[in-house]
C-alpha cells in the first residue's frame, strides 16, 4: 500500500487550464466514486481550488499515467496538455506535499490559512462518499496535525497575507482613500468574507454582498452593517460599485462585458477597479478590454502576493524543518503498521501450535501417562513445531547464500555468535532474560 499524489497548480498552469480542470462541490463525489474504479485505487480523495485541482490516491501499483488520462478524460481536455502541466509524487513525496500543502507552503500566498479549511473540507467529502478510509486518514490526520504545530510554532501566519488581502492592496494602489469608495462584493464564501473584514479595516464602509441565496449574503453583510441581494439584482446596482471583486463557485461568468459597458456609462466614465478571484472565472476576460476598468485576475496578484511573502521566508523553512519531522514519524508508523499482519499471523500460527500440544499432551495424561513425562513432551513437541518451519527456511537461505536472511533472524531472536563452531554456554543470566518476560505474562 502506497500513496501517490497527482494535480495541476498555479505554478505549472495558467488559470485558463485551471478552470477547466476544477470540480464543483456537486461533481466531486462522483469523480471520486469514479477514481476508486481505476486500478490499483483503493482510496482517494480530491482537492479542488482556484489554484489547484489535486488527487489524493492510496493503493497498490499506482499509476499516474492512469490517473491523468482519467482527469483528462472526466473533463474531456487532451491528454497532452494535462499531463504536460501536471505533477506527480510518490509515497514520501507525497506525505510531504500534502504538509505543505496543509501548512500554506505551497500556496500562491506563503502561509495563507484558507487552504487548511479547504484541505479539511476535502477530506470531509471523500470521507462522506466512502472513499477515504484508513490510510489516506491517517496521511490527512498527520498532515492537520503538522499544520497545527507550524501555525503554533513558528510565524507563518503572523502579518495578514492572503488573496483577499492581496487584492485590497491592490485597490489602494488605484483609490488612495478607499473611505471613500463603494465595494460591490461577489460571493460570500471565507475569501470574500476576508476580502470585507480588509475592505473595512481600511475604512470602507458603503458595502454591498451579492449571491447566490440571499439569506446567506444577509449573514455575510450584517458583519460590516453592508447591503445584501442576489446576484440577479447585480445589473441594477453595478454602476454604484467603485470596487468589484467576485469569489463564486459558478460555472459561467456572473458579470459579462455588455454588463459592464452599461455601468460604464451611468458612471460617466469613472474608473472601475475589479478582482476575478474565482476560477473558473466569474468576469468575461473581455471586460478589460473597456476603458476605464481595470481588471485582475489571481493570477495578476502574483507581484503584490510575492512582496508579502518576503517576511515569512525565515518562517517557512523552520516549517520545512518540522515537516520533515512529521514526516518521518508518519513513515515509522506506517512501517510499524506493516508488521502488524505478520505479527497476527505469527501470533495465530504459535498460539495453534500451542493448542495442538497442550490438546495431546492432555490425552495422554488421561491415558495415564505421568505427569512429568507428559510435560516433558509437551515442551518437546511444541518447541520442535515453533523452530521447524525458521530452521527449514534458514537451511535453504545458507545452501542459497542469503546471508542477509541469516543475519536478519539472528537479530530477530537475539541470537549471539558461536565460536569456531562451538556451541554457545547455556548462560543462566540468558536464559533468565528469555524466561522472565513469560513468567511475568503466565
Amino acid at each position: 500500500m502506497g500513496f501517490l499524489a497527482l494535480g495541476i497548480n498555479h505554478k505549472t498552469a495558467p488559470v485558463e487550464l485551471r478552470e477547466r480542470v476544477s470540480f464543483t462541490p456537486d461533481q466531486t463525489p462522483k469523480a471520486l466514486n469514479s477514481l476508486l474504479q481505476l486500478e490499483g485505487v483503493s482510496e482517494a480523495a480530491i482537492l479542488s481550488t482556484c489554484n489547484r485541482t489535486e488527487m489524493y490516491c492510496a493503493g497498490d501499483q499506482l499509476l499516474h499515467s492512469h490517473l491523468f488520462e482519467w482527469l483528462a478524460n472526466w473533463h474531456e481536455l487532451p491528454l497532452d496538455e494535462v499531463s504536460l502541466h501536471g505533477y506527480v509524487h510518490g509515497h514520501e513525496e507525497s506525505i510531504v506535499h500534502m504538509m505543505r500543502v496543509a501548512c500554506g507552503l505551497d500556496s500562491m500566498i506563503l502561509g495563507e490559512p484558507q487552504i487548511l479549511g479547504q484541505l479539511k473540507s476535502a477530506y470531509a467529502v471523500a470521507v462522506d462518499a466512502g472513499t477515504t478510509r484508513t490510510e489516506l486518514g491517517r496521511l490527512f490526520q498527520a498532515s492537520f496535525s503538522a499544520a497545527k504545530r507550524v501555525r503554533s510554532q513558528t510565524a507563518i501566519g503572523e502579518n495578514p497575507v492572503s488573496v483577499a488581502f492581496a487584492a485590497v492592496s491592490l485597490a489602494k494602489q488605484i483609490f488612495s482613500d478607499l473611505s471613500h469608495n463603494k465595494a460591490l462584493l461577489i460571493g460570500a464564501g471565507e475569501t470574500i468574507e476576508l476580502v470585507a473584514r480588509h475592505l473595512h479595516e481600511q475604512g470602507v464602509r458603503d458595502i454591498m454582498v451579492a449571491n447566490r441565496t440571499l439569506d446567506r449574503a444577509r449573514r455575510l453583510a450584517e458583519q460590516f452593517d453592508a447591503t445584501p441581494m442576489l446576484l440577479a439584482d447585480i445589473p441594477e446596482h453595478l454602476a454604484q460599485a467603485d470596487i468589484i471583486i467576485s469569489s463564486t463557485a459558478s460555472q459561467l461568468p456572473i458579470l459579462g462585458k455588455g454588463a459592464v459597458e452599461r455601468a460604464l456609462k451611468k458612471r460617466k466614465h469613472q474608473p472601475v477597479f475589479m478582482v476575478d478571484i474565482a476560477v473558473p472565472r466569474d468576469i468575461e476576460p473581455e471586460v478589460a478590454e473597456l476603458p476605464d476598468v481595470y481588471l485582475y485576475s489571481v493570477d495578476d496578484l502574483r507581484e503584490v502576493i510575492e512582496d508579502n511573502m518576503k517576511s515569512r521566508q525565515q518562517a517557512a523553512e523552520k516549517a520545512e524543518t518540522l515537516i520533515l519531522e512529521h514526516t518521518e514519524q508518519l513513515l515509522r508508523q506506517l512501517r510499524s503498521l506493516a508488521a502488524v499482519d505478520v505479527l497476527k499471523a505469527l501470533r495465530e500460527q504459535a498460539e495453534l501450535l500451542r493448542d495442538h500440544e497442550l490438546a495431546r499432551a492432555m490425552r495422554q495424561l488421561n491415558a495415564g501417562m505421568p505427569a512429568e513425562d507428559a510435560l516433558k513432551m509437551l515442551a518437546r513437541g511444541l518447541t520442535n513445531k515453533l523452530i521447524h518451519t525458521p530452521t527449514v527456511q534458514l537451511r535453504h537461505a545458507g545452501a542459497d547464500g542469503r546471508t542477509e536472511l541469516i543475519s536478519g533472524a539472528r537479530e530477530l531472536y537475539a541470537l549471539t555468535s558461536t565460536s569456531e563452531g562451538k556451541p554457545q554456554e547455556n548462560r543462566p543470566g540468558r536464559i533468565a532474560s528469555i524466561v522472565a518476560p513469560c513468567e511475568e505474562n503466565s
